[in-house]
């Protein structure tokens, strides 16, 4: 099974680095869609369906509270499960961003094996990639 991701970064190149991190990580992602704020991410999610979020915080016109704000007040996107991966590391804006509903942290500099394991966290899968369901014994179907 694979996943579709949105990345929400200012920085090209970070947003570069993260998903290079996240494909050697062995993470099974299908699609990566990129956003530079949050009203780039907005403008992506009316039009394609992610599994997860990976969210800056500090980005200009809105930045990762805003972006989530936003999320927390819309009925189909509050379920999106969302990553915050930032240098910010003061208790206080963990607090507020799970307040915000966020699922995760990831802290720079990252891991590829911490952001997989925090990615399968969040979008509530096993090791491998599946979710339980899909391990059952499919003999038990007749068609």
């Amino acid at each position: 099974m694979s996943f579709n991701v949105l990345l929400v970064d200012d920085s090209n190149s970070m947003r570069a680095v993260i998903k290079k991190v996240i494909s050697i990580s062995g993470f099974k992602m299908d699609q990566c869609i990129e956003a530079g704020n949050g009203k780039e991410a907005l403008e992506a999610l009316a039009g394609n369906w992610v599994d997860v979020i990976i969210s800056d915080i500090n980005m200009p016109e809105m930045n990762g509270f805003e972006l989530l704000e936003r999320l927390k007040g819309d009925d189909f996107l509050r379920d999106i499960p969302v990553i915050v991966i930032t240098t910010e590391s003061s208790e206080q804006h963990m607090r507020d961003a799970f307040d915000l509903g966020v699922k995760g942290f990831i802290k720079k500099p990252f891991l590829p094996e911490e952001v997989r394991k925090i990615l399968y966290e969040v979008i509530g899968v096993s090791d491998e990639g599946e979710y339980e369901e899909d391990r059952g014994n499919d003999e038990a179907f007749d068609f």
